[in-house]
């Protein structure tokens, strides 16, 4: 309060001293100009403002002369100084206007700064900084934070993950890895060996290779998906004969694991889309039916259209999955179980790049699980 009276005093006195000296300044230079220009300004108005008239009596004996006003010119000044005076004063206050509002407008400004700094840089709560001429400003900032800090952790969750993922598969190489050198190591050392354990170790070899294999792909799969753009190339596709195709390639994984799969589809389904990586989306989410189905049970697979739209449903019996789990499902590197996840070698990346490639087709993918049914849909422009 006192710094504010403090101000308010210092302002007045400044406006009275600007005022003193305009009146000083205004008295010297009338006293100039009547000591200097006196005669000239009267004989200009004499001259300009003035009309002069001699009379004469009637027998010519004497001349009367008589000074009046020209006021057809004084009016015309009086006119031309009235115009330029309103016009100055509306300049000064057009100007005067302007630099206030440009005022207003800078300390607005520097008044937002400051208060977004404070609030996002510093972390300032917002009832210390808060000021109700600013309510809608402090609401967008609220929004535009807590944006921010969602994404942040999201980022945070997401590289958590494929580092814990990294870790997990480097630590996991050196299994296979072992076992295919210490049994490679045996046949070396023992040339003779019986031809049935021969054939056995080496069966054993190949399946730990292929595990390898499985793992070091998983590994171009985290360094694929960031450092490449996927890009579509479209054609007309027969969506039933593209089932059709995929469940038969599932035929050795379906039968290892007891499951069957059912296809219902219109046998006229054309889609236009890339097969090539509509194969990959509809293999991933396949695979992921079978590694958490129950064994020995059917996967249903369901396809129907019309003019806009094409549906396709994979439905799988087993376990039901929580629903915070479901809503993060097709995020990059997330694993729904972790030691389901090291019999299967998979990185987390296979929804979410299933998702990726339906969205650059225009389509939607979501998951539905209850009652132990889990069911992927998707939906696919004609």
């Amino acid at each position: 309060m006192k710094n504010n009276l403090k101000k308010t005093s210092k302002k007045l006195l400044i406006y009275f001293i600007t005022i003193i000296l305009l009146l000083i300044l205004c008295f010297k230079l009338y006293y100039w100009l009547d000591m200097n220009w006196s005669t000239t300004i009267r004989n200009w108005f004499s001259d300009n403002l003035m009309v002069h008239h001699e009379i004469s009596s009637v027998n010519e004996t004497y001349k009367i002369s008589t000074i009046e006003p020209n006021w057809h010119t004084i009016k015309q000044i009086f006119l031309i100084t009235l115009c330029i005076t309103v016009v100055l004063w509306a300049t000064s206050i057009f100007i005067a206007a302007w630099l206030y509002a440009e005022k207003k407008v800078n300390q607005t400004i520097s008044n937002a700064n400051k208060m977004v700094h404070s609030y996002m840089i510093e972390n300032t709560a917002i009832p210390d900084i808060y000021k109700e001429e600013n309510a809608e400003l402090f609401a967008q900032m609220v929004e535009i934070k807590s944006t921010i800090q969602h994404h942040e952790q999201i980022l945070k969750e997401e590289a958590t993950r494929k580092n814990d993922l990294i870790v997990y598969l480097a630590h996991d190489l050196k299994t296979p890895l072992t076992s295919i050198i210490g049994y490679l190591s045996l046949l070396q050392e023992i040339p003779e060996m019986p031809i049935t354990q021969k054939s056995n170790y080496i069966n054993i070899t190949l399946d730990k290779a292929l595990r390898l294999e499985k793992l070091i792909n998983e590994f171009f799969d985290i360094t694929r998906y960031n450092l490449s753009q996927i890009s579509l190339e479209k054609e007309s596709i027969n969506l039933y004969y593209m089932l059709i195709q995929l469940t038969d390639e599932f035929y050795p994984i379906l039968q290892a694991h007891g499951n069957t799969i059912k296809l219902q589809a219109n046998e006229n389904l054309i889609l236009y889309g890339d097969s090539e990586k509509l194969a990959r989306v509809f293999n991933n989410i396949l695979k992921n039916a079978v590694a958490y189905s129950y064994p020995d049970t059917e996967i249903q697979v369901f396809a129907n259209g019309n003019e806009k739209e094409i549906h396709i449903d994979f439905q799988n019996r087993g376990k039901t999955i929580p629903k915070h789990k479901l809503e993060s499902i097709f995020e990059k590197f997330f694993r729904l179980d972790e030691s389901r996840s090291v019999n299967t070698g998979c990185a987390g990346l296979g929804l979410a790049i299933s998702k990726e490639i339906i969205l650059l087709h225009g389509g939607t993918i979501w998951a539905e699980s209850e009652q132990e049914q889990t069911t992927f849909h998707i939906t696919l422009p004609s």
